[in-house]
């Protein structure tokens, strides 16, 4: 494989691992029709790698790789691997009908790891990024070897290590911050030596990987590439493992935005972003906060008189960007009660949503609804709305009606009526300590489960009194965490569509659990700290 520093200097390689780190957040699980999405956006705004999984961790897994490999036409796909044969022939296998498919190996290297993970001594370790890095060459000449706990990594075995996985033939080499505890300064300087002191490191790309513990995920990618790395691994909305991982629109836009300081550049189309984001926060049930950077709701906005000022004179003035460069299209289509199908389809796609029939039919039945309730609608109303009918129309349990029946003297109850598996199922007076209690009781006596609730969170979509509300909420059973999202003008309403949504979620994570637990013993525990 042609080394990208030979192709192109200022190059940065964009590894993008939303559907492997990302999904290790708790609550993340991600179905086959919903990974597929994903990579499909991220296909068509410019990734390089798409990291598809992990492949020997379930069955699940191991057939969203494949299926992704098939179905993407530009960007590498890469499948996960702990360095043993096993892991690796499981990855090949699913990543092999790619146009361009990648191994990724892996093995921890600090003391702590080797100690107390692995229990393993320096020589045993170095042998085995020997046998694993050749083993994944004998499918493929795109072999990437990370070393686990790169940054609190011996420097003497590091070197060590990465020469020995180039000489085998890896040609990518990458080093994760995996707790992320490294500081800028110390991760330059990490990148610097590995450069300077390994013989062979011309004949291979340095790779970050950076965990965001201190919140220090993006300026150390950053640094790295300063050093001399050119490949950054990051993910929509930064969501992974704890605090998460470096965010792929806030390294992509700070590249762009600052060329005088960082001369370097990505083959992503930025005004793919908004979407990218949107199209994760509603299938991960992962709000993004308002004050986030690039994608944040308020990364646009000015309330200051004074900003406001400088704005209307000049919007340089306090945007460091436009909204366009990252999606956020100025529309001029105004939705109402007498839109029609065709401007409603319109106006998606201009933030960033192309709809099947189905989910359009859906949407645009539940958009007519809300228009006859609601004076103005806003494209934040738009996307929730939107949002359940693209992501959970294949569920198994599907919400159909609810009514409450609520006051200071009386039983709070509630008659709901839920599809599960296609049958219309009713129960009525089902009583509460609340309207919500009420609800969330009669699904379950719908559909029995264990599950508890451990959060229930609402906000307001837009402003006004007829706002929507968005609800979240937190299902936990056993080790199983799940977050589910609904939103609609009726509160209570939006408070059955997320519990739903949850328990969707649920079941698509007891049986990944379920296939994954004889396929690949503690695969994914393995892989988590990556």
């Amino acid at each position: 494989m042609t080394n990208q520093n030979a192709k192109d200097p200022n190059g940065v390689v964009i590894f993008d691992t939303t559907l492997r780190d990302g999904e290790q957040s708790p609550g993340c699980s991600m179905n086959l029709e919903e990974k597929l999405s994903v990579a499909s956006v991220l296909d068509e705004m410019g990734v390089d790698v798409i990291e598809a999984g992990f492949p020997i961790s379930s069955v699940g897994d191991f057939e969203a790789v494949s299926e992704i490999a098939r179905q993407t036409k530009n960007a590498q796909i890469a499948g996960l691997a702990r360095a043993r044969p096993a892991d690796i022939d499981r990855a090949w296998e699913a990543v092999r009908h790619a146009p361009r498919p990648r191994i990724h190996t892996f093995l921890s290297t600090s003391p702590l790891h080797m100690k107390y993970k692995l229990n393993m001594d320096p020589e045993d370790v170095y042998q085995t990024v020997i046998d694993s890095v050749t083993h994944a060459r004998q499918y493929t000449d795109n072999v990437e070897w990370s070393a686990e706990d790169g940054t609190r990594t011996d420097w003497d075995f590091l070197c060590r290590c990465v020469e020995a996985a180039i000489d085998c033939g890896a040609t990518t080499i990458n080093i994760p911050d995996t707790v992320g505890y490294t500081v800028p300064e110390e991760y330059f300087e990490l990148v610097s030596m590995l450069r300077n002191r390994v013989p062979n490191m011309d004949r291979a790309i340095i790779s970050t990987h950076c965990h965001n513990d201190l919140g220090l995920a993006v300026a150390n990618s950053l640094a790295a590439v300063r050093a001399g790395a050119r490949q950054i691994e990051c993910t929509i909305n930064g969501i992974g493992e704890r605090a998460g991982n470096a965010a792929m629109e806030e390294v992509v836009m700070a590249l762009r935005t600052r060329q005088d300081a960082m001369p370097y550049h990505t083959g992503v189309n930025t005004t793919y972003i908004t979407r990218a984001s949107r199209l994760v926060s509603g299938i991960t049930g992962f709000t993004v906060q308002p004050n986030k950077a690039v994608v944040g709701k308020n990364a646009f906005a000015h309330e200051s008189g004074i900003h406001q000022d400088g704005m209307l004179k000049n919007a340089q003035t306090y945007e460091i960007m436009t909204p366009e460069s990252v999606g956020l299209n100025r529309s001029t289509l105004v939705m109402g009660k007498h839109s029609g199908k065709h401007a409603f389809k319109q106006k998606l796609e201009e933030l960033g949503y192309t709809l099947a029939d189905n989910e359009l039919n859906d949407a645009f039945y539940r958009f007519k609804d809300l228009a006859d309730h609601k004076k103005e609608i806003f494209d934040d109303d738009l996307i929730a709305l939107v949002d359940d009918a693209v992501v959970r129309h294949n569920d198994h349990i599907k919400f159909v009606s609810l009514g409450i029946h609520c006051g200071s003297d009386e039983p709070q109850t509630a008659d709901l009526e839920l599809e599960v598996e296609g049958e219309r199922k009713t129960v009525r007076n089902v009583e509460g300590t609340g309207p919500v209690d009420a609800t969330f009781r009669a699904i379950r006596e719908i559909w029995p489960h264990q599950a508890s609730l451990e959060l229930y969170q609402v906000h307001a979509v837009t402003g006004g009194t007829d706002a929507q509300a968005e609800v979240t909420v937190r299902l936990a059973e056993n080790d199983l965490t799940v977050n589910g999202q609904g939103a609609d003008y009726d509160t209570l309403v939006a408070s059955a569509r997320a519990y739903v949504n949850a328990l969707n979620k649920l079941m698509v994570k007891r049986d990944k659990v379920a296939t994954g637990a004889t396929a690949a013993g503690d695969a994914v525990a393995g892989a988590e700290a990556v």
